[in-house]
């Protein structure tokens, strides 16, 4: 699997370091969006600084999506499309990969609905349109279950 993350940290620009492996690889084999806690909790070798710099630097090399669930938490997950794209004003857009969440407002958890594809958005001239965020919100399967 580290050379496919190596890959994957090489088409996003990003020097590959251990502790930049050790992120993405932890990140991949995770089913549902991580946050920062969730990272720290499964990495207890890094610090917690570490960590979060590699997440900027992830985001800021668009390797993963920002998501903000609605609970107050921020969730990471990688960014599976690598046809990032200049449009003609030379702006970076990854439409692709685009999709909702849903937040399960019993068990807290945050789910991709990976296979729902959020529309492009074409903003109003002067606008500038850098990330779209969808969360759907309920009770998830395992929670409907219980009930």
């Amino acid at each position: 699997m580290d050379a496919s993350i190596d890959n994957l940290l090489a088409a996003a620009k990003i020097r590959a370091t251990a502790n930049r492996i050790l992120v993405a690889r932890t990140m991949l084999q995770s089913e549902k969006p991580l946050s920062l806690i969730e990272l720290e909790d499964a990495l207890l070798s890094i610090d917690k600084s570490v960590i979060f710099r590699t997440l900027k630097l992830f985001a800021d090399h668009h390797l993963v999506h920002v998501i903000e669930d609605g609970s107050g938490c921020v969730r990471y997950e990688i960014c599976h499309s690598h046809a990032h794209h200049d449009d003609e004003d030379g702006d970076e857009h990854d439409d692709d990969d685009l999709h909702p969440h849903f937040y399960c407002e019993v068990c807290r958890q945050t789910f991709c609905l990976n296979e729902i594809k959020l529309p492009h958005i074409d903003a109003p001239e002067g606008f500038e349109v850098r990330t779209v965020n969808c969360v759907v919100k309920g009770v998830c399967r395992k929670c409907r279950k219980k009930q």
